[in-house]
């Protein structure tokens, strides 16, 4: 299944039905009176999230989406039928657009949570009801209400506990598959991940989702590479784990491009919580893994974690500390021992 994150839709609600004008033709009564009946209501259109569903990929060969108008109303007093309502099943976590792509109209993050996208037109009124004391036989009735129509943008951010960030090639692929059921592609080259990828992980009897960033580079939040494109998926995460490549010789250099894309993107990912690891260190010699150890915590002014995704090495230590931050336990130990299920 292919990803998509965005998409623009075209909708339309139904219009109302006209309301009839219509009188009493019955043998023997010659003043029947009215009795044309009301229009019927036109469709309307909503948003739902649903479970099951990570991408728009459907609303790419689908973007047109018209309800039904209602019927006119007819004689006897019959009200006519109003119109089916469409409703749009979308992956949780999507926010409704409007046009400009700036107003947000709705942010969809429960399941079965709706949201009314454009309403129905009401039906017409039937010359039965404009019927008084002083007007025993109208000849008028109301035209429906007509649909609305607009364009909208749906665009999905991914809802996971943990974000995976770094710049290409930091491992962050191989750090999901080896902590999670994920299967993202690895490869010795940069940008191998082109898209999202959600792991479930699960470490002393918990679980949490963890999400794999697409490599962020020097001026993505500006939308250099295609980590503007994604970087939107991470706000969402609570807590997000900053690999480092190791074996680069410009790790303190490297750290600092992508917290200044952070911070640039959105004060909001700037201030989330964020555990920094140095990875690959498979790969090292206990003196490079000391003095980048130590360069990075100089830089960070915090703990830097050791660890390689490929051989195993302090992966625990730090699925511990990030499920502290997403359970906002603070590493207080409740009651029966340290982390129970």
């Amino acid at each position: 299944m292919k990803f998509l994150d965005l998409a623009k839709v075209y909708i339309r609600s139904g219009g109302g039905g006209a309301g009839c004008v219509s009188f009493r033709r019955e043998k023997f009564i010659e003043f029947g009176g009215p009795d044309g009946g009301d229009g019927g209501r036109g469709g309307s259109v909503w948003a739902e999230a649903v479970e099951g569903l990570n991408t728009l990929i459907d609303y790419r060969y689908q973007q047109h989406f018209f309800a039904k108008n209602g019927q006119h109303g007819m004689g006897s007093q019959k009200t006519g039928k109003s119109g089916d309502d469409i409703v749009l099943k979308v992956p949780l976590g999507t926010e409704i657009l409007d046009e400009d792509e700036e107003t947000v109209l709705a942010d969809l993050t429960e399941p079965g949570q709706r949201v009314l996208l454009a309403q129905g037109g009401n039906g017409g009124w039937g010359n039965l009801r404009f019927k008084s004391s002083t007007n025993r036989a109208p000849g008028k009735a109301n035209p429906g209400i007509p649909g609305v129509e607009r364009t909208i943008w749906l665009r999905l951010k991914l809802i996971a506990d943990a974000g995976l960030v770094g710049l290409p090639n930091a491992g962050k692929s191989t750090f999901l598959s080896a902590v999670s059921n994920a299967r993202p592609k690895i490869a010795d080259y940069p940008f191998t991940t082109l898209v999202p990828n959600l792991g479930v992980v699960g470490i002393d009897g918990r679980e949490f989702v963890m999400a794999d960033i697409p490599g962020l580079i020097e001026g993505a939040s500006e939308g250099r590479g295609l980590g503007i494109q994604f970087l939107a998926h991470v706000e969402r995460c609570k807590v997000l784990l900053h690999l480092v490549d190791g074996t680069s010789s410009t790790v303190t250099k490297d750290y600092r491009t992508i917290v200044q894309e952070l911070e640039a993107y959105s004060d909001l990912l700037g201030d989330k919580p964020r555990i920094l690891a140095l990875n690959k260190t498979d790969a090292m010699d206990a003196k490079q893994i000391s003095d980048r150890r130590r360069a990075l915590e100089k830089a960070s002014g915090g703990p830097v974690h050791v660890i390689s995704g490929a051989a195993g090495k302090g992966i625990p230590e730090v699925l511990r500390a990030l499920m502290v931050e997403i359970r906002g336990t603070g590493g207080e130990q409740e009651e029966g021992g340290p982390w129970q299920p």
